[in-house]
């Protein structure tokens, strides 16, 4: 799990430095997945040893995903005058960005599984 973390770490740190080399409007994490992703699509090894540390890593930080939602509960009780004043249009945003969403992985999903499913099943009772 050591190796896993190290690895997520030296790609987030990858990608911050591109981020403060180019100044892209890119948090540089997200640079630094987008890399490792490259790398994981252009190796395709998945039996090596360093991609099962990194699966074992990725699940152990998953286990205990609760514990990255303490920041933006301490950030709204610090910005809370803010949210307060402009609290509806944060909702709002928050509910169309959402409906987005769950609308684009929708309409994406239906169309990729559709290209590998072949038919979808047809709606109502099965026969015997």
């Amino acid at each position: 799990m050591i190796q896993g973390l190290a690895t997520l770490l030296l790609f987030q740190s990858l990608g911050e430095a591109i981020a403060q080399l180019t100044g892209a409007p890119v948090p540089g994490p997200v640079m630094g997945l987008v890399a490792l992703l490259a790398v994981l699509l252009l190796r395709q090894r998945r039996g090596k040893p360093v991609w099962a540390a990194l699966a074992q890593a990725a699940d152990g930080l998953l286990a205990h995903l609760s514990i990255f939602f303490i920041p933006a509960a301490v950030g709204v009780m610090l910005y809370w005058e803010p949210l307060a004043r402009e609290g509806l249009a944060w909702i709002v945003a928050l509910l169309a960005s959402t409906v987005a969403a769950i609308a684009v992985t929708a309409w994406f999903l239906r169309h990729r599984l559709g290209d590998e499913g072949g038919e979808s099943p047809p709606d109502g009772p099965r026969p015997p």
